[in-house]
C-alpha cells in the first residue's frame, strides 16, 4: 500500500503481527534503492518480495521494541551486509532479549547518537538525549533522527526526504497568522514510531519507560514548526499540526 508519493520516492507500508505494527518501505524512484524501517514480527518475506528488484540500503530502528525490531535479524541475513541503526540508548533491545518474547537478536552497526567505541548497555528513560538530532545520507534519501525519549531510552522520530528535490517552499512561514495551520510539507515526512499516533501517544509505563521524560518530550514536540505527514508505528497516518492540537490533552494526564 502506497502511503506518500512525490518526485523523488515513495513509501509503502504492511503492518504486522499481534500488535499489526506497522513496517515501512521508502523506494528512490530514481536509482530503486529502498530503506527498510521498523520490520516488524512477520515482516520478511513482505520486505524481500517487494524489494526483489531494489537495492535496499539500510534497515533503520524508531525504536527497541522487539515488535518494531523482530525481523532485523533475518533481513541482516537475507539482504548481506546492510547497515542497521538503532538508537543508541535501546540497542541493548536488540542484543538482548530483554522482555523475553524469543527475540532474534540483532547488533546494530551504527548506534544512532552514540560516540566512537561507546558499549551497549541498559538504561532507562531520562532527558539527558532529548532533542538530539542525527543526520545521515543513504544513497539519495537525508535521513533524520530526532529523539523524544520516554515511550524508550532513545525513543526516537526519523524525518526522510531526498537531496534531489528542492527546499520545502510549504514552511512554517507561509501561514499567515500564528493561529493559521502550516500546509503539509510534500518534501519530507516524519516516522514516528511508538512517540505519537492518529490522536493519541506513546506507552511510558512500560520497563525502561518515563513518564516524566514522556511529558518533556511531548510539551518539546509542541514547539515543531514544520507540518509534516506523520506515519505511526501502528494505526493510521495523522500530521504534526494535527497532533499538536491534541497533546496538551495527554499533557494533562501524564
Amino acid at each position: 500500500m502506497i502511503l506518500f508519493e512525490n518526485d523523488s520516492f515513495m513509501i509503502l507500508c504492511k503492518a504486522f503481527g499481534e500488535y499489526q505494527t506497522n513496517c515501512y518501505l521508502t523506494i528512490d524512484k530514481q536509482t530503486d534503492e529502498a530503506l527498510i524501517i521498523d520490520p516488524g514480527i512477520g515482516a520478511s518475506t513482505w520486505v524481500i518480495e517487494t524489494l526483489e528488484s531494489k537495492k535496499p540500503l539500510a534497515i533503520l530502528n524508531t525504536h527497541g521494541h522487539f515488535d518494531h525490531v523482530w525481523s532485523n535479524a533475518e533481513l541482516l541475513s537475507y539482504f548481506g551486509k546492510i547497515p542497521l541503526l538503532c538508537p543508541l540508548e535501546d540497542a541493548f533491545m536488540l542484543t538482548e532479549d530483554c522482555f523475553s518474547t524469543g527475540l532474534p537478536q540483532s547488533t546494530p552497526s551504527l548506534l544512532v547518537g552514540g560516540k566512537e567505541g561507546e558499549t551497549i548497555e541498559r538504561k532507562t528513560a531520562n532527558t539527558e538525549n532529548l532533542g538530539r538530532e542525527n543526520h545521515y545520507t543513504l544513497g539519495n534519501f537525508i535521513v533524520e533522527f530526532s529523539c523524544y525519549p520516554g515511550h524508550t531510552p532513545g525513543c526516537s522520530v526519523i524525518v526522510l526526504s531526498s537531496k534531489l528535490t528542492n527546499t520545502d517552499s510549504t514552511s512554517a512561514q507561509n501561514a499567515s497568522s500564528q493561529s493559521e495551520i502550516p500546509p503539509l510539507s510534500q518534501q519530507k515526512v516524519m516516522f514516528s514510531g511508538d512517540f505519537i499516533f492518529h490522536r493519541s501517544i506513546g506507552r511510558s509505563d512500560f520497563p525502561y519507560s518515563s513518564h516524566s521524560a514522556m511529558k518533556v518530550s511531548l510539551e518539546k514536540f509542541m514547539e515543531k514548526k514544520e507540518n509534516l505527514l506523520i506515519l505511526p508505528g501502528h494505526g493510521n497516518t495523522t500530521s504534526v499540526a494535527q497532533e499538536q492540537a491534541n497533546i496538551p490533552y495527554w499533557l494533562a494526564r501524564l
